[in-house]
């Protein structure tokens, strides 16, 4: 081999397995969200059990319940939106349980010219998933005209006088009243993109070092 084509080779080598070994990283990365993701989706369709006694974020997010007991007549609204309805609010409301607990029901989306219609309880036993909400919200509430833009447990806990506890219902017997809205993931998964993106820098870049070298080869003929 030509002394001057040993640097270009052993750089293309080494840029070509480090931009490999990152479209690798990238497909198992991928697998592991899939394999998360499968679990998540696992539980939100799991046959549903009791609220537990004292819910975990960690442990018990994502989890079907079902609960029984009567709706209060007090209400938040989260400002929302959903292909099926367009944009409106979420309705959250205090429910008491045979029990005696008191916990947040999101009962769905109504339009935004019903946000302040009165709504028909929803009594009786109730089919959900246990949420807590992972982001800061973009703005604070405006507590004045009742407009809350995430749903944040605690905070709502603290207005509606419940437990920090939110129930996101996803069935309902009523044929009026919020449109109930599943819990959506909303976890990107890009992982096959960007291993396809590295895969095609490392074919680039063996692209660019065969040009080198050709080019170096035609100059000590």
């Amino acid at each position: 081999m030509n002394k001057r084509m040993i640097a270009p080779v052993l750089f293309g080598l080494v840029g070509i397995a480090i931009l490999v070994s990152l479209g690798n990283w990238q497909v198992r990365r991928l697998a592991w969200k899939e394999d998360i993701l499968a679990a998540m989706d696992a539980r939100l369709s799991a046959a549903p059990v009791a609220v537990p006694a004292v819910p975990d974020s960690a442990r018990d997010m994502y989890l079907s319940v079902s609960v029984e007991g009567v709706m209060g007549e007090e209400s938040v609204h989260v400002l929302s939106s959903s292909p099926e309805t367009g944009p409106g609010y979420r309705i959250i409301v205090p429910f008491t349980t045979v029990d005696g607990r008191r916990i947040l029901i999101d009962r769905g989306l109504v339009p935004e010219a019903r946000k302040n219609a009165e709504q028909p309880p929803e009594n009786g036993t109730l089919f959900g998933n246990l949420l807590w909400m992972q982001e800061e919200p973009p703005f604070a509430p405006d507590l004045e005209k009742n407009i809350w833009f995430s749903r944040p447990p605690a905070e709502l806990a603290e207005v509606l006088g419940t437990e920090p506890v939110l129930i996101v219902l996803s069935q309902t017997t009523l044929s009026t009243g919020p449109f109930p809205v599943a819990v959506d993931l909303n976890i990107p998964n890009n992982h096959l993109g960007y291993a396809v993106t590295w895969y095609g820098f490392a074919l680039v870049w063996l692209g660019m070092t065969l040009y080198l070298l050709v080019r170096i080869k035609r100059k000590t003929v």
